[in-house]
């Protein structure tokens, strides 16, 4: 088998996604780790479960993956959009049984950003919507942690000087398409 989820204790011990068992075998030992089977039918009907609830809140909605959606909230108050976040997670965890994390921001990218942060905080919503200087916050996150920024793209970012998030907001668009492959 391999490694297909991995908790937050697992990623600083250094288990990789994707990584077959055999190679971090002697790592799982030695650290405890506890390792479960994977269960699709039920992953496949938790993420059913959460995916009706998130549409409770709005009907526009794109699921992105199993345990992953952008949900639209711009019908709801600029000022009111955290505590709707925060509504939205306690009434998943109510009805699942899962806890969430959940970014807020205008662009699914700084969402993701939010998402990234989130899952640090206490009550697991982050808002970035009303945040006029964003620069502190994008500085914060390394560029591997953009999404859509793999690991040849990271290579190649950190080999040209591009170590976070604000960096890579601050490159033109053109010495981006004249020295990359990305369109």
């Amino acid at each position: 088998g391999c490694v297909i989820s991995r908790s937050t204790e697992a990623k600083r011990l250094g288990i990789k996604m994707g990584e077959p068992y055999f190679k971090v075998k002697e790592l799982v030992k030695k650290n405890k780790v506890h390792i479960f089977s994977s269960n699709y039918a039920l992953y496949g009907d938790l993420s059913r479960r959460v995916m009706k609830t998130l549409k409770s809140f709005s009907d526009k909605i794109e699921i992105y993956s199993i345990d992953e959606a952008f949900v639209d909230l711009s019908h709801i108050k600029e000022e009111e959009v955290e505590n709707y976040g925060k509504e939205i997670r306690k009434r998943i965890l109510k009805w699942t049984g899962i806890p969430t994390s959940i970014g807020i921001a205008n662009t699914k990218t700084l969402s993701k950003v939010a998402n990234h942060i989130a899952k640090k905080t206490k009550s697991g919503v982050v808002s970035l919507i009303d945040i006029k200087d964003i620069d502190p916050i994008l500085e914060k996150a390394e560029v591997n942690d953009v999404w859509g920024v793999g690991k040849q793209l990271t290579k190649f970012f950190i080999k040209n000087g591009i170590h976070n998030a604000k960096q890579l907001k601050n490159i033109s668009n053109t010495w981006i398409k004249k020295n990359s492959n990305v369109l």
